[in-house]
C-alpha cells in the first residue's frame, strides 16, 4: 500500500496509508499489466462496495425491472442521499479512528428545536434554523472535546450523547408543547425559501428526484477533494494511521478531531432539516426517514473504511449508501418480507468486514518507512 505524505511546517513528513498510487517508487521487477491493474483495484477502499453494488443492481434489475424506471431510481437515490450525507461525514471520522453514534439523534433533536422555536417561540424559519445549527455544532464540539481531553472511547462518549439527547428531546417537547409531535409549521415566514433549498424536486417521467440528491453529490465531492488535496485531509489520515506520531510531529490532532465531530453533527442537522421541511412536522423520539445510530457506520464500513482508522474514502461511503438504497428498494419492489433487508444488510456488512480485515492484514505485512 503506498504511503500518503503529510507535509508539515519545517519540512517534517508523516507517512500515512492511503488508497492512492504513489508518485515515487523504487526500482522493482517488471509486473505484468494485468497483475498491476488488479493490485491497484484491490488497494481501493471502495472496491467491495462497487462489486456489491454491481451484483445487487444486476440481481434486482432482472427480478424487478421497475427498479430501473424513473420512479425506482428516484426512490433509490433519495434513500441513498439521506444515508450518504451522514455516511460520508461518519466515514471521515472513521478514517481518523473515531466513531459517532449520535448523528441520527442530532437530526431529530435539531429539527425538534427548530420546530419549537417556530411553533411556540414565534420565530421565523431562518433564525430558527440558524440556532438549531449552532446547537448541533455545540454537540459536536462537546463530543470532540470530551474525546480528546479525557481519552475516553468515542463510541462510549457519543453513546452517552445519544441517550442524553434522546431523553432531553422527548421530555423537553412534552414539557413545552404538551406533546412529542410539533406540526403546522409551513405557514411560517421564510418557510417557502427554506423549502426551495431543502425540499425542491424535479419530475422526470414518473419519478420525483429530490434536491437532497444534489446535496449528497456536492458534499461527497467536497469531502473527496478535502481528503486528497488539502492539509486537513492529510491530518485526517494521520490521526487514524499514526495518531501518536502525528501529534509528536505537529499535526493538529485535537483540532482535527473536534472539527470532524462538528462535521458529523452538521450532517445530522442537515438531515433533520430535510425531514422537517419535507413533512412540515417532527416527532420527538421518532426517526428521520431510515436513520438510526448505527446505519451510518454500517454504510462507511461497507464503503471500505477500516474500524481501526487510517484507511477509507468518501466515495466508498457514497457507493455504500447507494448499495444500501438499491437493496432496500429492490426488496420493497419485489414485495418480499422487509426483514430480508436486514439479513441482506448483515451479509453485506460481514463481507465488508472480511474484506477490510484482508486489507488490514496486507497493510501490516508491508514495511513502513
Amino acid at each position: 500500500m503506498p504511503l500518503r505524505v503529510a507535509v508539515l511546517p519545517g519540512q517534517v513528513v508523516v507517512p500515512v496509508m492511503t488508497d492512492r498510487p504513489s508518485a515515487f517508487r523504487g526500482r522493482t521487477a517488471p509486473v505484468p499489466p494485468g497483475r498491476r491493474f488488479l493490485a491497484r483495484a484491490l488497494a481501493r477502499p471502495s472496491l467491495p462496495a462497487v462489486v456489491g453494488l454491481v451484483l445487487v443492481v444486476a440481481f434486482f434489475a432482472v427480478r424487478v425491472p421497475d427498479l430501473l424506471t424513473p420512479f425506482g431510481l428516484a426512490t433509490v437515490l433519495d434513500t441513498a442521499a439521506v444515508l450518504g450525507i451522514g455516511g460520508v461525514a461518519v466515514a471521515l471520522l472513521l478514517i481518523a479512528g473515531q466513531f459517532d453514534l449520535s448523528v441520527g439523534v442530532v437530526a431529530i433533536s435539531s429539527s425538534l428545536l427548530t420546530a419549537l422555536l417556530i411553533g411556540y417561540a414565534g420565530w421565523s424559519t431562518w433564525p430558527a434554523l440558524a440556532v438549531s445549527l449552532l446547537a448541533a455544532l455545540a454537540v459536536g464540539v462537546v463530543n470532540g472535546v470530551l474525546v480528546v481531553n479525557t481519552g475516553l472511547p468515542s463510541f462510549l462518549v457519543t453513546l452517552a450523547t445519544f441517550l442524553i439527547l434522546q431523553g432531553t428531546s422527548q421530555a423537553g417537547a412534552q414539557a413545552v408543547a404538551g406533546s412529542t409531535r410539533v406540526s403546522g409549521l409551513d405557514q411560517t415566514p421564510g418557510w417557502s425559501s427554506a423549502s426551495a433549498l431543502f425540499d425542491a424536486t424535479v419530475e422526470i417521467g414518473n419519478g420525483r428526484f429530490s434536491v437532497s440528491i444534489l446535496w449528497w453529490l456536492v458534499l461527497t465531492a467536497l469531502a473527496t477533494w478535502s481528503l486528497w488535496r488539502t492539509r486537513f485531509g492529510n491530518a485526517v489520515f494521520a490521526c487514524g494511521g499514526a495518531r501518536r506520531v502525528a501529534r509528536e510531529l505537529g499535526v493538529p490532532v485535537r483540532r482535527t478531531t473536534v472539527t470532524l465531530f462538528c462535521l458529523t453533527a452538521a450532517a445530522g442537522w442537515l438531515l433533520g432539516t430535510f425531514a422537517l421541511v419535507r413533512l412540515g412536522s417532527v416527532q420527538a423520539g421518532g426517526t428521520v426517514g431510515i436513520l438510526s445510530g448505527i446505519d451510518f457506520i454500517v454504510i462507511a464500513v461497507i464503503g471500505g473504511c477500516l474500524l481501526t482508522g487510517g484507511y477509507g474514502s468518501a466515495i466508498g461511503a457514497a457507493v455504500g449508501a447507494l448499495l444500501y438504497g438499491v437493496a432496500r428498494e429492490g426488496i420493497t419492489l419485489a414485495d418480499w418480507d422487509t426483514r430480508w433487508f436486514q439479513a441482506l444488510l448483515g451479509v453485506l456488512l460481514l463481507v465488508a468486514l472480511l474484506a477490510n480485515g484482508e486489507v488490514r492484514r496486507r497493510l501490516k505485512s508491508r514495511p513502513r518507512s
